[in-house]
């Protein structure tokens, strides 16, 4: 653990640092696991007020504490209890997080995959028709012409739909509702 003094128009004396190391020795044996990295302790004098700033850089998390009072040493003890709540309270957390993280995995874990059923087939729209009345001849042409398979049209003497499409055998068949 590094421990940083910092005094802003204020006088640090030995007695100030003394007590800082046994309190931050309380809070070293309070994390354990030696978790805590560095420690920042900041001193400010400004006219009747005494400030006591303390930041806590430890494993996976940054503490920071601030007093405020008409004596440093006050200012410090009422820093140091307020900090040594606060790590109370993230190790607890800590604690309840590790606690339950098995029990959340199993929870989170998606269920197993149930194969889908195979889909019938898929119906796709084409735009192979023409809404003009056409022979059956001019039906072969637009067939013919742009490489479909199947033609839907109007035929000229009746106003019924006719299907024109190519077979498997390479000949073309109709069909002509009744």
């Amino acid at each position: 653990m590094n421990i940083q003094f910092t005094a802003r128009q204020a006088v640090l004396t030995p007695d100030i640092k003394n007590y800082c190391g046994k309190r931050l020795a309380q809070i070293d044996k309070l994390i354990g696991d030696e978790r805590v990295f560095d420690v920042n302790v900041i001193l400010s004098a400004e006219k009747s007020r005494n400030k006591a700033e303390i930041h806590v850089v430890a494993k996976g998390t940054n503490l920071v504490v601030c007093e405020e009072t008409l004596d440093m040493l006050t200012s410090l003890s009422q820093a140091f209890e307020n900090l040594e709540k606060k790590i109370r309270k993230e190790k607890a957390k800590w604690r309840a997080r590790k606690r339950r993280g098995g029990r959340d995995r199993r929870e989170l874990a998606p269920p197993p995959e149930i194969p889908e059923p195979e889909p019938g087939p898929r119906v796709i729209r084409s735009p192979h028709f023409s809404l003009k009345p056409m022979s059956l001849e001019e039906a072969l042409v637009e067939l013919d012409s742009h490489k479909r398979e199947v033609f839907v049209f109007r035929r000229d003497n009746s106003e019924r739909w006719s299907v024109v499409f190519k077979r498997a055998d390479g000949n073309v068949g109709l069909v002509e509702p009744e």
